[in-house]
């Protein structure tokens, strides 16, 4: 690099968890765990927090956007029934505004990465379906896939398509990862390709076929702090976003 040429950060939209208080003395708040925006942050890139107004605008004058973990999607945007899953933080808002955030990122051509739940939004947003309870559909599954121990700790093995973006940004064809879910990717939408599965073969990623960075991983590579491939993927998103921001400004 030239002596005076800045290295650009990248501005990356971050959506936001929605907590919405069953009573009326508390109300709903927005929230986001901090190793997202330390993960981008370290990567090269400047987080924008989104919060749940399904407007996507903000998008405009972003580089990129990271669909963070959380609570499940209704079923009903993925045309499904109630299973009578025991839901865990469903938020129509929350749902709303990242679908609004989907459109809007593919409008635009903007890179994105999704995290457990946003493996399953970047799914349920382009026409796939989702797993309303792995204990349910795979009660056989010797998978640990909500696991007991802490977010730093990788429980159990993932395996990647050689051939897929996923595997080379990683420079491997497996990894060991950490898990917190009990929904997952069941169909994956035209134009997709799996990238990665569990033991058990539970979908662990998914991306778009083509140039443009579109991925998602079903683990949580925020919270594997010093881990290789947590590292790759998070430089390799926000490459994604700063080729989009120079390409954008010299268009």
């Amino acid at each position: 690099m030239g002596a005076g040429v800045e290295r650009v950060r990248p501005w990356v939209a971050v959506s936001m968890a929605r907590e919405e208080p069953a009573g009326r003395e508390q109300p709903a708040r927005d929230w986001i765990r901090a190793s997202y925006l330390d993960a981008l942050y370290q990567a090269g890139a400047v987080p924008v927090p989104v919060p749940n107004l399904a407007d996507a605008t903000l998008l405009e004058a972003c580089d990129g956007l990271l669909l963070t973990g959380g609570g499940d999607f209704d079923p009903a945007w993925f045309g499904a029934a109630d299973a009578g899953t025991d839901w865990k933080g469903v938020s129509s808002a929350r749902d709303r505004t990242e679908l609004a955030l989907m459109e809007a990122a593919d409008r635009l051509g903007l890179p994105v990465f999704g995290i457990c739940r946003g493996v399953q939004a970047l799914a349920v947003g382009h026409g796939g379906r989702l797993i309303q309870d792995i204990p349910t559909a795979l009660p056989e599954s010797g998978v640990q896939h909500d696991q007991a121990a802490p977010r730093s700790q990788a429980t159990h093995g993932v395996a990647l398509d050689p051939s897929s973006r996923l595997a080379a940004i990683l420079g491997r064809s497996s990894l060991q990862v950490n898990s917190f879910h009990h929904q997952a990717v069941e169909t994956v939408p035209e134009g997709w390709v799996v990238s990665g599965r569990a033991p058990d073969g539970v979908v662990e990623a998914i991306e778009l076929a083509g140039p443009r960075f579109v991925l998602g991983v079903q683990w949580h590579p925020e919270s594997l702090s010093g881990d290789d491939a947590a590292r790759r993927l998070f430089e390799a998103f926000v490459e994604a976003c700063r080729d989009y921001r120079q390409a954008r400004r010299t268009a």
